[in-house]
């Protein structure tokens, strides 16, 4: 999952503004000089349509990064460090409306058949995300949103402690950048004093969250204001002052952090208190949007946004349990391939509990996906024909969030390498950690996975940078469940271990169609949902209550993967079958990766065209 690392969850409300900024967010080193180059460019009268249209896309994105600052940082650009954002007002929602209505007109104005081929690519993901984006912004879906500003799974609670420690994309090298941070924390503090006012509406009009995530903010809250000043990531960076700051510099930020910290605490307290008393005796006992006022509007355009096609949720779960049975099918062959004597259901139990399964320490477990990274990187050439510039780093989650984190999860780097991208696992309860699903972990975070699809689509300077910068799920995620499988060509599954790992990670998402639909549409409960995997897969019950309670918070966000994942290897079969010899798995991954990340229906027309230039 992105961290990502720059994904938008469907819905204008704080947790899309939310994963923007936390899950897959996409980042590059701009100097001033090329901004203000690029700011002199914009002033200069577009003549022809092309023209137009990169002058359209300049503009917005350029106007984005003033209405949402974060951004910036994520791309290595400082000139709204001293800014979080507000992501949450009024104000904020109507300024993001206005500027989506008035950029779709200003793209409709564009007489699209005067373009190149790749400028129309870039004309129809604009023109569907405006739409997906003014839909999201209507009146029906804000009611449901803006009053759910955060859960145990998406919130700024849940990644700014990081962002800000100087473990994030946040630079801690001057002074300046110190203050900044300040600056940030003060906004941060409004966020979180703002969302209780969120809150407050929803209970008035009757749109709450559910007991299951407010207990788990509640807790999430209490863990960090129980870290005091001396443990808190908040104040990290006066632990790590560079070498060349003066003394009274390093004594003067290290009191102003210890103020700011304080405060944040004690808007932390706030918020713990008014969940704990006022909020979790209204919030609603039944964990999906089936529940909950409006969830059934709510769950059709979630999932619309997250898979980018109008699938409706019947069709989806029945989808998921035709995918559960075949990949049983290919778990059992396996099973007896490696001559265990038992049912299915005890070889999931006995890869849950032989010790042999599980890593032994925190450190063992990072130095297994040191020497994956190193094997994946003599064959990667073997599939793509252009490799990241953006170096690969792997560390454990900190251990004061672990806890509530996934399995894993990958935050992008700079193009330049300044920051390099981060490939993420948790190392929260080792005996819960299966090593047979390693490998496959790997190839989905790291490489070929999220750091090639984002690290490569950031770092062409051709796309504009909505294209760069921006992506929807169910490429971003389909495309690293697709690469997966990619281990198969590359030698990377001689053990049947990790062979059946690779199953059992297609499993979860495979599950995750049924479970998800089955808690939002069929009114599935919390156990039910967990025990159907535990039933269907190698899980423990840590994973799968993780899992489970994730897809309580941000519904139909895990859907996207295997649709996806589906879309992209149907796209791939389609042009072996017409290429025959000439297809080359190489070029293949060029024309799924070089336009950055596609709506599927965008996608699918373009390898249409590509396998006819091919023939």
């Amino acid at each position: 999952m992105i961290k990502k690392s720059l994904v938008l969850l469907a819905g204008a409300s704080l947790l899309a503004a939310t994963s923007a900024a936390h899950a897959h967010s996409v980042s590059i080193a701009n100097t001033a000089a090329a901004q203000e180059d690029t700011t002199q460019k914009k002033t200069v009268r577009a003549t022809t349509e092309s023209e137009k249209l990169k002058q359209l896309f300049a503009q917005s994105d350029e106007d984005s990064l003033r209405r949402n600052p974060i951004g910036g940082l994520f791309r290595g650009d400082e000139r709204y460090a001293d800014r979080l954002g507000d992501y949450i007002s009024d104000e904020y929602f109507a300024a993001e409306l206005a500027a989506e209505e008035k950029e779709l007109a200003a793209l409709t104005a564009i007489d699209r058949s005067k373009l190149n081929v790749t400028d129309k690519i870039a004309y129809d993901v604009f023109m569907r995300n405006k739409k997906q984006a003014i839909k999201g912004m209507s009146k029906e879906i804000m009611d449901l949103t803006v009053v759910r500003p955060l859960n145990h799974f998406s919130g700024f609670h849940t990644f700014y402690p990081t962002f800000a420690s100087g473990k994030g994309a946040a630079p801690f090298k001057t002074v300046k950048n110190y203050e900044d941070n300040l600056k940030r924390h003060a906004e941060f503090i409004t966020l979180i004093d703002r969302s209780v006012g969120r809150f407050r509406q929803g209970m008035d009009s009757g749109v709450v969250e559910t007991k299951l995530t407010v207990g788990n903010v509640i807790e999430q809250l209490a863990t960090q204001i129980g870290l005091g000043l001396e443990n808190s990531p908040f104040m990290a960076p006066t632990k790590a002052f560079p070498e060349d700051f003066s003394e009274a510099d390093k004594t003067r930020l290290t009191a102003e952090y210890e103020a700011m910290t304080t405060k944040i605490f004690a808007s932390y307290q706030t918020m713990h208190d008014f969940l704990k008393n006022e909020y979790l005796p209204v919030a609603r006992e039944g964990v999906g949007l089936s529940y909950m006022k409006g969830g059934d509007v709510m769950y059709k355009h979630l999932i619309e946004g997250t898979t980018t096609l109008p699938l409706e949720a019947d069709y989806i779960h029945k989808l998921g349990v035709s995918e559960v049975a075949r990949i049983k099918t290919e778990m059992e062959a396996i099973k007896d391939e490696v001559g265990f004597k038992g049912t299915l259901s005890e070889f999931f139990t006995h890869l849950r509990t032989d010790p042999k399964f599980h890593p032994e320490s925190r450190e063992g477990l990072t130095q297994g996906y040191y020497d994956l990274g190193k094997e994946v990187d003599k064959v990667i050439a073997t599939q793509f024909k252009v490799l990241p510039k953006s170096p690969l780093e792997i560390r454990p989650y900190d251990e004061s969030i672990e806890k509530f984190q996934a399995g894993g999860s990958y935050q992008s780097g700079t193009p330049d390498g300044s920051r390099p991208g981060v490939f993420y696992f948790n190392a929260y309860d080792l005996p819960s950690r299966n090593t047979s699903g390693m490998t496959t972990l790997y190839l989905h975070e790291g490489a070929p996975g999220h750091h090639f699809q984002i690290s490569l689509a950031q770092e062409n300077e051709a796309l504009p940078k909505f294209m760069r910068f921006g992506g929807n799920t169910a490429f971003v995620e389909g495309w690293a469940l697709y690469s997966e499988k990619l281990g198969f060509p590359m030698g990377m599954f001689d053990d049947p271990y990790q062979r059946f790992g690779h199953l059992d990670d297609e499993m979860l998402r495979a599950m995750r169609l049924v479970v998800d639909t089955g808690l939002h549409s069929k009114k599935w409960t919390r156990e039910q949902a967990i025990q159907y995997m535990l039933d269907n897969s190698s899980m423990g019950k840590t994973d799968a209550t993780a899992e489970v309670e994730r897809y309580i918070a941000i519904p139909s966000q895990a859907l996207a993967y295997k649709i996806g994942a589906l879309t992209i290897q149907r796209l791939k079969k389609k042009a072996q079958d017409s290429l025959g010899d000439k297809f080359d798995p190489r070029e293949f991954h060029d024309q799924v990766l070089n336009t950055g990340s596609l709506p599927m229906t965008v996608l699918e027309k373009k390898i249409d065209d590509w396998i006819v230039t091919q023939s």
